[in-house]
């Protein structure tokens, strides 16, 4: 198995990327990235989705894939339940990196910030646009807590099937959003021999250093 691993190796050469293909700002360039992710990647692939990492009140570092909600220039919006390990590590800590990968295009983007809960009114008009399933879910699964087994998720749900039968779910207090205001991007394109192209975005005060990585 060691060996099969050290044998795994692709070489890209799809595109590049260069200073003069990227804004001084990393907003048009994401949703560029993004919608030629959108065209090109293979269902079922979900070019939205995206590995989120959180650190836990004890240092720890956890991550998991999520999907991405909204985008503007405010910063990244995901969902999530509140009480889940996720929630209770930003609690903690209000700071993630988040990392999409888009493998057709040889393409990665990393991106690292502060993280705040959106509105109650934006949690509301997201809630209310999920399908009736998601929405029950929210409210019958008690998130990143241990269960007995499958049959008492179910019974959960049946039991939050009942409770909504004659009114729509309403977002619940303890379901909401996240976004993600970020302090450092960077595009990562792959090419020959490893030897990547990297355009890194930093923070500084209200304007964004477009600088140069080597791979």
């Amino acid at each position: 198995m060691t060996q099969t691993l050290a044998d795994m190796r692709r070489d890209y050469t799809r595109d590049g990327l260069s200073e003069t293909q990227a804004p001084l700002e990393p907003f048009a360039l994401f949703e560029q990235w993004f919608a030629e992710a959108v065209k090109t990647e293979q269902v079922p692939v979900e070019p939205n989705a995206m590995t989120l990492a959180t650190v836990d009140a004890d240092g720890r570092p956890h991550c998991r894939v999520l999907l991405l909600k909204g985008l503007d220039a405010r910063g990244f919006t995901f969902f999530s339940n509140y009480d889940s390990a996720k929630g209770k590590h930003l609690a903690a800590n209000p700071f993630a990196a988040m990392t999409f990968f888009w493998p057709s295009l040889e393409r990665q983007v990393r991106i690292e910030g502060r993280v705040e809960r959106v509105t109650a009114d934006e949690c509301d008009a997201y809630f209310q646009v999920r399908p009736l399933g998601s929405r029950l879910g929210a409210w019958a699964s008690p998130q990143s807590r241990v269960i007995a087994d499958r049959a008492e998720l179910e019974a959960l749900l049946e039991e939050t099937e009942q409770r909504f039968l004659d009114r729509a779910p309403h977002c619940p207090p303890h379901w909401g959003g996240y976004r993600l205001l970020p302090e450092r991007i960077e595009f990562w394109q792959g090419r020959s021999s490893r030897l990547h192209d990297r355009l890194n975005f930093r923070l500084q005060g209200a304007d964004w250093l477009r600088e140069r990585l080597a791979p």
